[in-house]
């Protein structure tokens, strides 16, 4: 059985750059298909947050309309009512990497605000990506890799990464009140960004590296990791 540590957003908003607060939090989707497919395999999941304040869902990712219809929020649902862990998070300080087999980064618009200069989640990053140990980010957690810049140089420059597209942040109509957009910044960063289709499944692995574009890329993520854990 191995141990993986999902490290989630602790912030229920994210600051748009007029000052104004936009309801968030962690993707449903990003943190229930992984978990679910994970712990289905026998494997154990630990939680890590900010301060260890316990995630907030973003509750547009539990509409029908965003969640492949009724059944689909309903089954996200009780995934999440269903997780523990997600209830008793460790601080993401005292989260310690020899204590795991592999790190993994949902999303959500939550990691703009925090995790993205968040010192322990750079540290963990770059350990992680060091170590060999799988480590997977999705959708707009790679938003934390811009906390592992040590004198504006990057472990991760060089890396074939993708994340949520500008295209996708103008369709959910928040581009334009952004103060950064994530593919810029990670182009900024020095990683090699890759691209798929707007909200079709697809995913990057460079090394030990696992990154997702967007919510649907979040289980096949999953299953990739599965196969390296085994």
């Amino acid at each position: 059985m191995a141990k993986l540590l999902f490290v989630l957003t602790a912030s229920p908003y994210w600051t748009l750059k007029d000052g104004t607060r936009h309801a968030t939090g962690y993707w449903a989707e990003e943190f229930a298909a992984p978990y679910e497919t994970i712990t289905d395999a026998g494997h154990q999941v630990v939680v890590a947050s900010p301060g260890g304040v316990v995630p907030t869902v973003d509750m547009m990712s539990l509409r029908p309309d965003m969640a492949g219809g009724a059944d689909g929020a309903l089954a996200l649902e009780r995934v999440i009512r269903r997780a523990e862990e997600l209830r008793r998070p460790i601080r993401l300080s005292e989260a310690r990497l020899e204590d795991y087999d592999a790190v993994y980064f949902p999303g959500g618009h939550g990691p703009m605000e925090d995790l993205w200069q968040d010192a322990d989640a750079g540290r963990l990053l770059t350990e992680a990506l060091a170590s060999g140990k799988p480590l997977a980010v999705v959708c707009h957690a790679p938003a934390a890799m811009l906390a592992t810049r040590v004198r504006g140089v990057s472990p991760f420059a060089g890396y074939r990464v993708t994340g949520f597209t500008n295209d996708e942040e103008d369709a959910v109509g928040l581009a334009a009140q952004a103060p950064w957009l994530l593919e810029d910044q990670l182009k900024e960063l020095g990683v090699r960004f890759e691209r798929g289709e707007m909200w079709k499944p697809y995913t990057v692995v460079d090394r030990n590296l696992h990154t997702g574009q967007n919510p649907a890329s979040s289980g096949v993520l999953a299953k990739e990791l599965l196969k390296v854990l085994a």
